[in-house]
C-alpha cells in the first residue's frame, strides 16, 4: 500500500469569570433533566474562569467543506450548521529529528459561534474533524451560537499527514488475536513487525506521535485561530492532550471540558481489570436495552468463530479476537446499540458482515481513509512509560480472563503491542498542574473505554476539577441532554457546578 502523508513530511522539512465549586459532602442530584442548583462548601481554586474573547487577527483561511462533510456524516446534520475545513501546519517537535520539520494538522469548523473550542477525540476513534461535526449535532443549539467547535485531526489521524506504516497482514494479526489462546507468541511476532517497519518508516519520527507533542499542535492552532486562551473539548483518551497542554502552557488554558479521562494509576492490574470490568457491565445493560442475551450471544459468535475464522474481502481474517474488538467498538457508541444488536444476531448464523463493519476503520487503510490502527498503536505506546515483559503479560492475561470471562484476555493484548516499541524516557504529564482555572470533568457511570473508576482517580488529582457523573452507558456522557446542559452552562454562561452533581440515565 502506498504510503504518503508523515512520511513526506519527515523527508521533505518544509468560560466569564466565574467561583468554582467546591465538593459537597453530598452530590446534587439532577431532576428532570435540570442540575439542582447547590451552594459549593468550598473553594477548589482561587483562579477564575477566563472570560470569553473574540478572535483578533487570526491567520487561518477556512474554506467551504460543507457538503463533504455532510457526506462523510452519513446521516442528516441540522440544517443551521455549516462546516468550513482548514490546514494548520506544526513542528513535529521531535529531538531526534534535525531542524524544524513540519506536520499537516487538518481542521474543521462546525457553526459560526465567535469563540473557538477545540475539539480532539480518541486517537482509536472518529478523526476529530469527522467527530466534532457529528458532535455539533447533538450539543445544545445554544451553545453553538456562542461557539463554533473546531475538529482537530490528531497528529497521524484522518487528513493530517496520516499514519501509515503497520503492513495490512500484520494489522489482522494484531487486531485477531483469540484472547483464549494462551501462546502469546504470534500477537507479540506480530508487534515486533509493526514496529520495526513503523521504525524503518518513520526513523526518528517514530516517537514524534504522542500527546505531550500534540498539545504543541493545539499551541500552533491556538495561535492562528487568533485568542489568548485555548479553550476546549476532549473525549476519552483525547483527555490526555488537554492535560499534556495545561501542563506546557498553564497560563493560555481557557474552559476546559474532559468527558471521560484514563485512568492514571500505575497498578496495571487494576487499571486494567477495571476496564474488564467496564466492558462487561457496558455488555450487560446493552443486552438489557435490546432484549438480548447478550453474553451468550457473543460467546456463541465467538466459538463459531474459532471454529470457523472468514476471510474477508482484501484478506483479513476475522476471527475471535477481531470479534471481540467489534462487540467493544459497538458498545461504546450507544447509538449503535441497535445496529450491533442486528449484527450478532446475523453473526450467530455465519454473516460477519455486519460485525466487521465495526472494526474496518481499524482493519482497512487507504490513501483516503487511512487505518485508525497505526496512530492508535504510535501514541498509546509512546504514551506510555512500562514495558511488561512477555511473561508477566500472560500471567496477566491468565489472571484477568479467569475474572472476566469475556473481554479478560482482550484488554491485556495492548500490553503485548507496545513490548517491542521504544520507551518513553521522558516523565508523562502530571495531572496535578497548580493554577488552573476550574476544569469540567463529565464521567459515565458504565463506560467500555474510559471507565468511571478510573476518570474519578484522574479528577482527584486535578486540583481544580470539577466532576458531572451520568448514571448511564456508552463511551462518553454528551450524549445525556442532563450532561450537555452542565456543559453548556459551563462554556458559555460560565456556571461552574457542584463537584459530584449526578445526572440521571
Amino acid at each position: 500500500m502506498p504510503r504518503r502523508g508523515l512520511v513526506l513530511a519527515v523527508l521533505l522539512p518544509a468560560l466569564l469569570a466565574g467561583c468554582t465549586a467546591g465538593p459537597s459532602k453530598r452530590p446534587p442530584v439532577v431532576e428532570n433533566d435540570e442540575p439542582v442548583s447547590s451552594a459549593p462548601a468550598s473553594s477548589a481554586t482561587d483562579v477564575p474562569l477566563p472570560p470569553l474573547t473574540e478572535p483578533r487577527s487570526p491567520g487561518l483561511d477556512w474554506a467551504d467543506c460543507d457538503a463533504q462533510t455532510r457526506n462523510r456524516l452519513g446521516a442528516e446534520a441540522p440544517g443551521y450548521l455549516r462546516f468550513s475545513c482548514g490546514t494548520v501546519m506544526s513542528t513535529l517537535d521531535d529531538p531526534a529529528l534535525p531542524g524544524r520539520v513540519q506536520t499537516r494538522v487538518s481542521v474543521l469548523k462546525a457553526g459560526n459561534g465567535a469563540i473557538p473550542l477545540v475539539v480532539v477525540n480518541d486517537v482509536a476513534g472518529e478523526p476529530g474533524t469527522l467527530y466534532a461535526a457529528r458532535l455539533a449535532s447533538v450539543l445544545p443549539p445554544a451553545l453553538l451560537q456562542r461557539f463554533s467547535l473546531i475538529g482537530v485531526d490528531r497528529r497521524g489521524t484522518g487528513e493530517s499527514d496520516p499514519l501509515s506504516c503497520v503492513p495490512e497482514d500484520t494489522r489482522s494479526q494484531l487486531l485477531n488475536q483469540d484472547p483464549a489462546d494462551d501462546d502469546l507468541e504470534p500477537l507479540l511476532d506480530a508487534a515486533r513487525k509493526a514496529g520495526q517497519q513503523c521504525a524503518i518508516d518513520l526513523g526518528g519520527a517514530q516517537q514524534a506521535f504522542d500527546s505531550w507533542r500534540t498539545a504543541g499542535d493545539l499551541e500552533e492552532i491556538r495561535g492562528e485561530l487568533g485568542v489568548p486562551k485555548l479553550h476546549a473539548l476532549a473525549h476519552g483518551e483525547g483527555s490526555q492532550v488537554l492535560i499534556s497542554y495545561a501542563a506546557r502552557f498553564p497560563d493560555r488554558v481557557g474552559r476546559f471540558v474532559m468527558d471521560g479521562i484514563p485512568d492514571p494509576s500505575s497498578d496495571t492490574v487494576t487499571v486494567l481489570g477495571d476496564l474488564a470490568a467496564a466492558q462487561q457491565a457496558t455488555l450487560d445493560a446493552y443486552g438489557r436495552a435490546v432484549g438480548q442475551d447478550a453474553a451468550a450471544t457473543v460467546n456463541a459468535v465467538v466459538e463459531r468463530l474459532r471454529a470457523a475464522p472468514q476471510v474477508l474481502p482484501g484478506g483479513a481474517v476475522f476471527g475471535a479476537g477481531t470479534a471481540l474488538r467489534a462487540v467493544v467498538t459497538g458498545l461504546a457508541d450507544r447509538t449503535r446499540w441497535s445496529e450491533l444488536a442486528r449484527a450478532l444476531d446475523a453473526g450467530r448464523a455465519g454473516d460477519v458482515r455486519g460485525l466487521a463493519a465495526f472494526v474496518s476503520p481499524m482493519l482497512n487503510g487507504s490513501d483516503v481513509a487511512p487505518s485508525r490502527l497505526d496512530a492508535t498503536l504510535a501514541t498509546e505506546c509512546n504514551d506510555t512509560v512500562v514495558r511488561m515483559p512477555a511473561d508477566q503479560i500472560a500471567g496477566l492475561t491468565t489472571q484477568l480472563r479467569g475474572r472476566y470471562p469475556v473481554f479478560g484476555g482482550l484488554v491485556t493484548q495492548r500490553l503485548a503491542w507496545c513490548l517491542p516499541w521504544p520507551a518513553r524516557t521522558e516523565s508523562l504529564p502530571t495531572l496535578g498542574t497548580s493554577g488552573l482555572p476550574p476544569v469540567l470533568v463529565t464521567s459515565t457511570l458504565t463506560d467500555p473505554v474510559t471507565p468511571e473508576t478510573g476518570t474519578v482517580r484522574a479528577a482527584q488529582q486535578i486540583p481544580s476539577a470539577v466532576r458531572v457523573a451520568w448514571q448511564g452507558a456508552g463511551h462518553g456522557a454528551l450524549g445525556s441532554p442532563c450532561a450537555a446542559e452542565a456543559v453548556r452552562a459551563f462554556l458559555v454562561d460560565g456556571k461552574v457546578p457542584a463537584d459530584g452533581t449526578l445526572c440521571p440515565a
